[in-house]
């Protein structure tokens, strides 16, 4: 039977984290990056489908490729972030699904149903792009989620010749609090939720 988190990692997770806007200049490594995919991986998803396909955007030159496709709000601090997520989802996802589910046929599920497949794949794939920021938080790393890109620009840059389209981005990295602002309001539970 799992047990709940301690309060350090539920402030770690949810309560005390923060969307970050400047960031120390402290490269993230490769390894740690490793490390977040093989953890949000973990998460479910429908038939273990897996749609997300990631592109850690560090090097100079990707992040001027990169530049153009991002709003005048966003620019300056993904420039600024050590990495940049781009989180993609795959519309030939179901292609995989006789390794990732193998006990039944689940590609016939999809092949041949355009909707479904999109519907899906953008849907698995935003859940894992929300795992890979609870993994960056796990493994101590702050994340700034954003939208507000040209997403037929950052398809055609990174994607070009893919089965895959971008969703959204996030910037990675160690989070300088001077550029945090002061939390926004959140919904009361009656204002969001019910039980029925």
């Amino acid at each position: 039977m799992s047990q709940p988190l301690d309060d350090a990692a539920l402030r770690q997770l949810f309560l005390d984290a923060r969307t970050h806007n400047k960031w120390h200049d402290k490269d993230v490594p490769d390894s740690l990056l490793h490390a977040l995919v093989d953890t949000l991986k973990m998460g479910p998803t429908s038939g273990n489908c897996s749609p997300a396909r990631f592109v850690f955007v560090k090097s100079k030159e990707a992040k001027e490729r990169l530049k153009p496709h991002l709003s005048e709000g966003n620019r300056d601090k993904t420039m600024q972030a050590p990495v940049c997520a781009i989180i993609g989802y795959d519309l030939e996802f179901y292609e995989h699904m006789p390794k990732l589910f193998p006990h039944t046929d689940a590609r016939s599920w999809f092949a041949g149903k355009p909707e479904k497949i999109k519907e899906t794949a953008f849907r698995n794939g935003t859940l894992q792009g929300a795992y890979l920021i609870l993994a960056a938080r796990l493994h101590g790393l702050d994340c700034g989620p954003m939208s507000g890109f040209d997403a037929a620009g950052v398809d055609q840059a990174f994607f070009a010749g893919t089965s895959v389209r971008s969703n959204f981005l996030c910037n990675i990295g160690y989070g300088d609090v001077s550029g945090v602002r002061p939390r926004s309001p959140r919904f009361e539970f009656t204002e969001m939720a019910k039980i029925v």
